[in-house]
């Protein structure tokens, strides 16, 4: 049944690959319109989020921006068949503009190593596909629910000689081992970690579950960080590809304190253009021992 799953899947998305980006940004958007206008659980969470994240919206704002989020995050849906089935150059074509490039050789300067952080904002797979055909990189990644799957997101994602490393000891020794050769290190650094290797963090006033990894790596290798994303510019007119510096404190030995650092400058980053993000996603459901579960009341963590 799931190698079933698979080819239908694996039709599915050659079919959209097929598509146009104004195509594909059309048909997400009814996605998202459709989402919206119905009882879904990503409008409930999407809700949720943004209620908590953004107090200072009106009632109006907020409603505006959940919908208009949704619609976004329709076409992030609709876009990632292009950038796994169209040829390399023509995803790479989507760049219309970039900003903070010079960032990057100031952190790479004397064979330093580099942690790209590239949170759920805008369209992330573009991001990575654009600093893989630069830049000798590996990416961090969970190995999808459906095996079968597994070899055709390493194949797509990996087209330029990117290296997907899987998020258990031996990836993380060999994310560790680029990084030291002076090579750059892709992670997206807004998702509940699993495991032990986590803090409770502020992310936009509420403490969540975050990853230390970042801080790990930074103090194991010597490596810089700064943090990226691919912004959806109008019209399908294409991407802007964003970097920006993080500020201080994410290598910092107490894991608190770099885990807030981290969370603050994704939260600066969001704040740039916070209908691309992926408020969709129950980042706030891992909370501190004895706290509401915010998409639940009844449940305490």
């Amino acid at each position: 049944m799931s190698k079933i799953k698979y080819f239908l899947i694996a039709g599915l998305l050659r079919i959209a690959g097929g598509l146009s980006l104004a195509g594909a940004q059309r048909i997400g958007r009814i996605v998202g319109y459709l989402v919206w206008r119905l009882p879904t659980k990503s409008r409930q969470v999407t809700d949720v989020n943004l209620d908590i994240c953004l107090p200072e919206l009106t009632e109006p704002e907020r409603a505006a921006l959940v919908r208009e989020s949704l619609r976004q995050t329709g076409m992030t849906m609709l876009e990632v068949p292009l950038m796994w089935e169209w040829p390399v150059e023509k995803c790479l074509g989507l760049v219309r503009e970039t900003e903070g490039l010079e960032l990057i050789d100031q952190a790479m300067a004397g064979g330093k190593g580099l942690i790209l952080l590239a949170p759920h904002l805008g369209n992330w797979e573009l991001a990575g596909l654009f600093f893989s055909s630069r830049y000798k990189m590996a990416a961090l990644y969970s190995p999808p629910n459906m095996p079968e799957f597994e070899d055709y997101m390493i194949k797509v994602r990996g087209r330029l000689g990117s290296e997907l490393v899987r998020g258990d000891r031996r990836g993380l020794a060999r994310l560790a081992a680029i990084l030291r050769e002076g090579g750059v290190a892709g992670i997206l650094p807004d998702q509940s970690p699993r495991g032990k290797g986590n803090a409770f963090a502020p992310f936009f006033g509420m403490e969540v579950k975050t990853m230390t990894l970042v801080s790990k790596l930074m103090q194991r290798t010597g490596a810089n960080v700064l943090i990226t994303y691919a912004e959806r510019l109008p019209d399908a007119a294409g991407f802007r590809i964003v970097v920006r510096d993080t500020g201080p404190g994410l290598g910092d030995s107490d894991p608190v304190a770099a885990t807030t650092a981290m969370n603050q400058a994704i939260e600066h980053c969001v704040r740039e253009i916070p209908a691309q993000y992926q408020w969709e996603y129950k980042r706030l459901r891992h909370r501190p021992p004895g706290e509401i579960n915010p998409y639940n009341p009844d449940r305490v963590c």
